[in-house]
């Protein structure tokens, strides 16, 4: 099963200029998929992209899915050593890397340039291919120890393309920005295939390279773009720093793959000149976006993630029962659920059970439908018996005047069981004084919310896609580097 590539858009990288037309990603995947059919690649074969972020890497992915293997796409950033591990997991038919990457001796003889492939004609579709083939894998942890990686078919791929495109009218995506990494599903899937499967316009600028956040609103105005998504975390840095828009094109924004305060939800309506602002959910495990909601449908609230693209939402409470309505666990069903975790049998079987999958995000579903993001079941604190969820005390400190970003997180406790620590980035020029701030929490929190240990940093650290992970930040901090 292939992807069809009669209709496709082009693909221009930011850093150079480079625009990779649809028929020359066309030649390009036609060529690669050529040699692929030459090593033996094919229908149940798995192959490694180690690049990404350019019109290559689309046109190696499209090869992969015409000969019908499966696409396992990595950070372009993973060590030489992470590497080896992933191999020995997936167990690849070839590994696509770039020119000047050194491929680990071990693995030498599955390595194919992606430079080195000449342009090819239209091969003939995958023999016996099947909606419900391996398409691709996506790694969320484990590149050093057992890894962890989403397995989507093509089935579900298919579906999660033609939800967004029915959900996003085609005019408010002719020209779509994606600042995300290419490697994980809100990059990939929901700001690039969406929009390049369509035959509209993909440009490329990864917020990783800093010159970007800065330069947001020329980016936009330079490639007139309609369309764009992103995390939290970036346009906390895009408000602070980068003048708005002036050519009045930009018509959509969603933002995800974290919880959104109300605040910030406003801030990036006014930035970017529209109430065409989404407040998104969505997971790897669904191959991203399930719900959204606008600023012109709703009034912001903090975690407000809307109604289902597709699928339903429920809540499961503390006692087991799910209902269409209440608070509690979420849990969906989608068209495009993953169809698993990658030979990890018994980790799919804790989240994927009586036809519900169990995100481990806790939330709310009220009368009305609308769906609320509280904050994550793993993350949770338990200050005595009385459960603390550390998004609200983020949301509620990143309103305090000196705070630029929070992040809360457990610290284990000998009497209570845990107490609240915090990660503070200050706005520039701040000066932190405890007593202050905590007198201001008072007002606002209840005990067991209020933090117990402040850890002021410069930067609260973030992954490669521009998420918090509590955990990384906990260990920063009670290690003495805040």
């Amino acid at each position: 099963m292939h992807f069809l590539l009669n209709n496709l858009g082009a693909v221009t990288d930011w850093r150079n200029d480079e625009t990779w037309s649809a028929e020359q990603i066309r030649t390009q995947a036609n060529g690669m998929a050529a040699e692929l059919s030459r090593r033996g690649v094919g229908r149940g074969s798995k192959v490694i992209t180690w690049h990404g972020g350019d019109g290559r890497f689309f046109a190696d992915m499209f090869a992969i899915w015409q000969v019908g293997a499966c696409t396992v796409a990595l950070n372009p950033n993973t060590t030489s050593a992470e590497l080896e591990t992933i191999a020995e997991f997936v167990d690849p038919a070839a590994i696509i890397d770039r020119t000047d990457t050194r491929i680990p001796e071990a693995l030498a003889t599955m390595a194919v340039a992606s430079e080195s492939i000449q342009p090819g004609s239209t091969p003939s579709p995958a023999a016996g291919s099947h909606l419900d083939d391996d398409a691709l894998i996506l790694f969320t942890s484990g590149t050093t120890g057992t890894p962890k990686g989403v397995l989507h078919t093509f089935r579900s791929l298919l579906a999660r393309v033609a939800l967004n495109q029915a959900y996003i009218p085609r005019a408010q995506r002719m020209r779509t920005l994606c600042v995300l990494p290419t490697h994980f599903g809100h990059g990939l899937i929901g700001n690039c295939l969406t929009v390049l499967l369509d035959g509209q316009d993909l440009y490329l600028a990864p917020a990783s390279n800093l010159d970007v956040p800065a330069s947001l609103g020329a980016i936009i105005d330079q490639y007139q773009i309609n369309f764009m998504s992103s995390v939290p975390t970036l346009w906390k840095r895009v408000i602070r720093n980068a003048p708005s828009p002036s050519g009045g094109t930009l018509k959509r924004v969603h933002v995800g793959s974290a919880p959104l305060s109300a605040d910030l939800w406003v801030e990036i309506g006014e930035w970017a000149g529209t109430d065409q602002v989404f407040n998104m959910y969505g997971i790897t495990e669904t191959a991203n976006w399930l719900s959204g909601v606008s600023l012109s449908e709703q009034t912001a609230a903090d975690g407000l993630i809307g109604t289902m693209w597709g699928g339903t939402i429920a809540v499961r409470d503390a006692a087991g029962n799910i209902a269409a309505r209440g608070e509690g666990e979420l849990l969906v069903q989608s068209p495009s659920l993953m169809k698993g975790y990658f030979q990890l049998p018994e980790k799919t079987e804790e989240v994927m059970r009586n036809s519900w999958f169990h995100t481990g995000d806790i939330g709310r579903i009220g009368d009305d439908g609308m769906a609320y993001l509280t904050g994550r079941e793993r993350y949770v604190i338990n200050r005595g018996g009385l459960k603390v969820h550390p998004e609200d005390v983020d949301m509620l400190l990143e309103r305090h005047e000196i705070v630029d970003e929070a992040c809360a997180f457990a610290i284990p406790h000998e009497t209570e069981g845990e107490t609240v620590g915090v990660a503070l980035a200050l706005k520039p020029g701040a000066h932190f004084d405890e007593v202050q701030i905590r007198r201001w929490c008072a007002e606002r929190l209840s005990r067991e919310k209020t933090p117990v240990q402040w850890f002021v940093v410069d930067d609260v650290p973030k992954t490669d896609r521009g998420k918090i992970n509590r955990d990384t930040v906990a260990a920063h901090c009670l290690a003495g580097k805040g």
